[in-house]
């Protein structure tokens, strides 16, 4: 791969060749990127919503005993 771009200027290899990488695959990655970002917000999102339940279980039950600290 190295010897293809042997002869070729410098703005080939860093800015023509990375232009048609995006180009081509620009969908697919976009695609991905977006799922992926998507997955982290529904798990962070998960996670709030399941601490939020259980602060609000918690704090409405009295967790079975009453105590002056607060502690859990």
């Amino acid at each position: 791969m190295r010897g293809i771009f042997e002869g070729m200027p410098w703005w080939v290899k860093w800015v023509a060749v990375p232009l048609l990488v995006l180009l081509v695959f620009g969908g697919v990655i976009t695609t991905i990127l977006a799922t992926l970002i998507g997955f982290v917000f529904k798990a962070l999102l998960f996670v709030a919503l399941v601490g939020g339940l259980i602060f609000i279980v918690k704090k409405f039950t009295g967790s079975g005993t009453k105590s002056s600290s607060g502690d859990w």
